[in-house]
């Protein structure tokens, strides 16, 4: 399947997810989906650890999974529904490909590193990624958490920040400024890249760059994304953080969709 493709067969399944339970969140899947795919699919071997910290997205990672073969179009249908093992934040040891319960940010890098520490101990090859909204880059027990991998010299983790802008009630350079900085995590002692979370090729490129680097320093992939990216009308709008779609946004979206993805 051709990448184009991929992004928008993914996108059409989120909107699928969200508009059968009428739920929302719909505009931080669309935000991540790209730089999942450029993880998770493109370059997350099968023994590698991934961990989704932004739970809210869930249904973006619920639509890789699928892609991947690890839900089945028959359970994927069971979304957010009565005994489902796929809520609206991912609950852990459902699938291979979900090993914590997450969505209480700022859990995400404190549980990577762990694991990329323990890969360290045991002297294997393998990687710990994890992905993280630029607002949950606020929260104190990322920063200790980066400390400690600097610390312990853990080239083995490889965070993937979206960085769409916006987080629950605005713009985060409004709430406590721009905390997803180049330069600040730079200054850490980490090594950090940024590429278009949407393109790709990019972010594989990125990744690529970032695994290959032996240098002992923690490794970040910024991604600068857009909030609701391949619908106009949610695009960089912070209420499709949290509305459903209506019956006619749904049709517009899946239309929109199918026109620039060639879905």
């Amino acid at each position: 399947m051709e990448t184009t493709e991929l992004q928008g067969k993914l996108r059409l399944k989120i909107l699928e997810m969200h508009h059968a339970v009428h739920s929302g969140h719909i505009g931080s899947s669309l935000s991540c989906i790209d730089l999942l795919i450029g993880t998770l699919i493109k370059n997350k071997k099968p023994e590698d650890s991934f961990i989704l910290s932004k739970g809210h997205a869930a249904t973006a990672l619920y639509a890789c999974l699928n892609f991947l073969g690890e839900i089945s179009d028959q359970e994927i249908q069971t979304f957010y529904t009565d005994g489902t093992r796929l809520p609206a934040h991912p609950s852990a040891n459902k699938f291979t490909g979900i090993s914590f319960a997450l969505g209480s940010l700022g859990h995400g890098i404190p549980i990577a590193s762990g694991i990329a520490k323990a890969n360290k101990l045991k002297k294997t090859e393998l990687f710990s990624f994890v992905l993280i909204s630029d607002g949950e880059t606020n929260e104190g027990t990322l920063w200790e958490a980066a400390h400690f991998a600097v610390k312990h010299k853990l080239d083995n983790l490889i965070m993937v920040i979206d960085k769409n802008g916006l987080q629950g009630f605005g713009k985060t350079e409004d709430i406590i400024g721009d905390s997803a900085n180049e330069d600040k995590l730079k200054a850490l002692g980490l090594e950090v890249l940024s590429a278009d979370g949407h393109n790709i090729e990019q972010i594989t490129q990125a990744i690529h760059r970032l695994k290959n680097s032996k240098n002992s320093k923690p490794k970040v992939l910024i991604g600068n994304t857009i909030k609701g990216k391949g619908i106009p009308f949610m695009e960089n709008k912070l209420e499709w953080h949290y509305l459903p779609m209506t019956e006619s946004q749904y049709v517009q979206a899946v239309k929109e969709i199918k026109a620039v993805y060639h879905a």
